[in-house]
């Protein structure tokens, strides 16, 4: 219907309203056709308007990635539009450089001082010319240093402590293979065991552990360079730390403690009951939560960094996605874990475009054996996860509203599987992945996935042959991006992967305390971290994109 109407059909006070449908059409979804609305609305609205047209302009040009922008071709008379794209370059060329990016925004703004943006600044860059760096003179570490979680505090210690005297090193993106584990003499490897009745860190993540629930010319645009994202921080042997255990004392003392004692920067706590205790404690020092709350919340000293299945879970969906798939199904096991992170991936899944997620959940390990036994196999078939069903209009009777049933489509996912979401331990996914093939052929069509759950470094080449054709994820420092860090961990840790993690997480806790206001204020700004290439959201919840390996002829090779 918007497509057989011009601007020109309305009159001049209607005319903004008509460009306003055409972004709410967009959905969001960066698109030239979105910002030549955006652009032919802003001289129509009132002054109080502008600043959020403004914003949304800049908001769409700044989700392209290099590659989207590199295939934009615009007419030659969009003078507007060209200016746009020219602080985009800008952007793209500095955002990992606060001093650069002020100094490039500020020559922009002298080349086209009649561009709306050059006039108001999207709010985001106005961030960045008050960007001051933060203090890593005074650190606070706070941890659990006693109780089930301490082993987790303890390691993220070390990894912070090594990182903080020695430095660390540049990441690499995308290793050549992933390595083999080196084994110490003498060290067994590790076997899942229980510790105080809790699952030990070779089973568990850190988030189980803590959650308290188990025809004119057209003009190319110039491709924009890519600036390095930051690799590392520099040792500081100097600096002073400071540890405080939060497993003796209630946060708000932990706190005023903190305080009192000078400190310039947080890092931690790291149990999730902290952080939301840390969320009502009006602290006005800058935090580096490591643990992200259920509910996050906005505030301008907090940022949230967690190794979390949720957190896999949504980079599982963006990888799923850019492979072209387009009806996944989530084998998860039946518990609250399974619970989060299938919401987790849903949720992702659908900011992305994507349609129903189906889900199918799967028992204990005797459960699967007994499985196995009887040939049951695994289908490939699930029930809708719920927040990937569109809401359907009910009946109200009576002012009671009963909701409507959903449809076939709704139930099957409206298509054959195409790839599945594994969230296992490698002895339940050495059950999983035979009952697949068992049920449906190994020419089933679907693409497999897992978490680095499945992952932890001592699977023979009897298990990577079974495991032929899965992808799965890890972090850059396990998948061999940076071997002697891999080599320190492992070596520290006893070779217990889940652990060399935690470690991993220390270290850059490190790199995210020493570019904290980069990471809090300027948006774009991405650092090669060991656990991921972290990057943060307008909430400051550090996204972490993983790398993604794959079990081939009995080698692990990176995933295409």
């Amino acid at each position: 219907m918007l497509d057989k109407l011009k601007p020109a059909d309305f009159a001049p006070h209607q005319q903004a309203r008509y460009w306003q449908a055409q972004i709410v059409a967009s959905q969001g979804r960066p698109s030239l056709t979105l910002l030549r609305a955006l652009i032919a609305q802003e001289p129509l609205l009132a002054a109080k308007d502008k600043q959020k047209n403004i914003d949304a302009t800049w908001q769409a040009l700044s989700a392209m990635t290099p590659d989207q922008a590199r295939t934009l071709v615009i007419n030659a008379d969009e003078n507007v539009l060209q200016g746009w794209l020219d602080l985009q370059r800008v952007w793209f060329d500095n955002r990992n450089d606060p001093d650069m990016l002020k100094a490039g925004i500020a020559d922009w703004q002298k080349r086209y001082p009649q561009n709306p943006g050059a006039k108001m600044l999207p709010t985001q860059l106005v961030n960045v010319q008050r960007f001051k760096p933060a203090s890593t003179s005074k650190i606070a570490l706070l941890l659990p240093l006693n109780g089930q979680a301490a082993v987790f505090g303890r390691t993220i210690q070390q990894g912070f402590e090594a990182a903080k005297n020695l430095g660390t090193q540049a990441v690499e993106t995308q290793p050549a293979a992933a390595p083999d584990a080196p084994v110490e003499p003498g060290v067994e490897e590790t076997q899942p065991q229980m510790t105080n009745g809790v699952a030990s860190p070779s089973q568990a993540s850190v988030s189980d552990l803590t959650d308290d629930a188990p025809a004119q010319s057209a003009t190319p645009v110039s491709a924009p360079q890519i600036p390095p994202a930051t690799a590392s921080a520099p040792a500081d042997p100097s600096a002073e730390l400071k540890i405080y255990d939060t497993s003796s004392q209630p946060l708000d003392q932990v706190l005023a403690q903190v305080q009192q004692d000078g400190a310039s920067i947080v890092v931690g706590p790291l149990l999730k009951n902290n952080v939301e205790a840390l969320m009502k404690s009006n602290t006005p020092l800058n935090v580096l939560a490591l643990n992200q709350p259920e509910t996050v919340r906005s505030f301008p000293n907090i940022c949230y960094f967690a190794l979390s299945p949720e957190d896999e879970a949504r980079d599982a969906a963006h990888h799923i996605y850019d492979q072209g798939k387009q009806s996944p199904l989530l084998l998860i096991p039946r518990s609250t874990l399974g619970d989060r992170v299938a919401n987790a991936f849903t949720q992702e899944w659908q900011k992305l475009g994507g349609g129903i997620v189906l889900q199918q959940k799967f028992g204990s390990v005797a459960e699967l054996k007994m499985g196995v036994n009887g040939g049951a196999g695994i289908a490939l078939t699930g029930s809708p996860v719920a927040a990937s069903v569109p809401a359907q209009p009910g009946v109200t009777i009576g002012g009671l509203t009963i909701p409507a049933p959903p449809t076939d489509a709704q139930i099957t996912g409206g298509g054959r599987v195409d790839a599945v979401y594994i969230l296992a331990t490698p002895e339940e996914i050495g059950f999983i992945k035979p009952m697949i093939a068992m049920r449906n052929g190994t020419q089933s069509g679907a693409t497999l996935y897992a978490s680095s759950r499945s992952a932890q470094g001592t699977s023979g080449p009897d298990f990577r042959l079974e495991m032929e054709g899965l992808q799965y994820s890890e972090i850059p420092m396990l998948a061999g991006g940076n071997m002697p860090l891999m080599q320190q961990a492992l070596s520290a840790v006893h070779n217990d992967y889940s652990l060399a993690r935690m470690y991993a997480m220390g270290v850059d806790a490190w790199t995210l305390a020493n570019h904290f206001s980069q990471m809090r204020q300027v948006q774009g700004f991405e650092i090669n971290g060991n656990t991921g290439a972290l990057t943060a959201s307008p909430d400051c919840v550090i996204n972490r994109k993983l790398s993604w390996l794959k079990y081939q002829q009995g080698e692990i090779v990176p995933a295409s």
